[in-house]
């Protein structure tokens, strides 16, 4: 069973995933949680505290699904493991989609709170940081900025296809395959 931190994490992701960040309230995230409004001041101390650690537990959550690897398959090369790493973000499971979703909505809301803005951009620099040095894996004599550019066009692609997936507008076998066509890009980018 998941402590009552964890349990209004989930919940809070869930609620910003179908409502947005403006339609999140204390007092329904703490019904969707099952714990009392109280207990939810107690823990996150006002609402930006409940954005911040929301944001940082679909971080997380995310680290955790693009780090699983099957155990029986084989090892993959470098290339193979920065593909697999991005188009772990492109699941069609629950947890995926509404982890992509809540990250959409508190990146939007962080066009105008300024304090929210720090945190996305910090959570979004780690991001294309572990895809850079994935890059660098695979393209070892490319120069620290150039791995930062081209993870930043990978992160950013994958950004947009997911909201397109998302809402929609786009099949997810073919963002999948627009990610890969990308990784194929930028490596042969990199080696000149």
């Amino acid at each position: 069973m998941a402590d009552r931190r964890t349990q209004i994490m989930q919940a809070a992701a869930r609620l910003i995933a179908r409502r947005g960040v403006r339609g999140l309230r204390v007092e329904e995230l703490a019904a969707e949680a099952g714990v009392s409004t109280a207990l939810i001041y107690y823990h996150f101390k006002h609402r930006l505290g409940i954005l911040r650690a929301t944001l940082e537990f679909i971080n997380d959550r995310a680290d955790s699904y693009t780090a699983e690897r099957d155990p029986d398959a084989a090892p993959l090369d470098a290339r193979g493991e920065l593909e697999q790493t991005l188009l772990l973000e492109l699941q069609d499971i629950p947890e995926v989609r509404e982890n992509s979703t809540a990250w959409g909505e508190l990146r939007a809301s962080a066009v105008f709170d300024l304090e929210l803005r720090e945190d996305v951009a910090r959570s979004t620099l780690v991001w294309i940081q572990d895809i850079a040095e994935l890059l660098g894996h695979a393209r070892p004599m490319a120069g620290a900025a150039a791995l930062a550019m081209s993870a930043e066009r990978l992160t950013a692609l994958l950004e947009g296809l997911s909201g397109r997936w998302l809402s929609g507008s786009l099949p997810l076998a073919h963002a999948r395959e627009l990610v890969s066509g990308a990784v194929d890009a930028e490596l042969a980018h990199l080696a000149g």
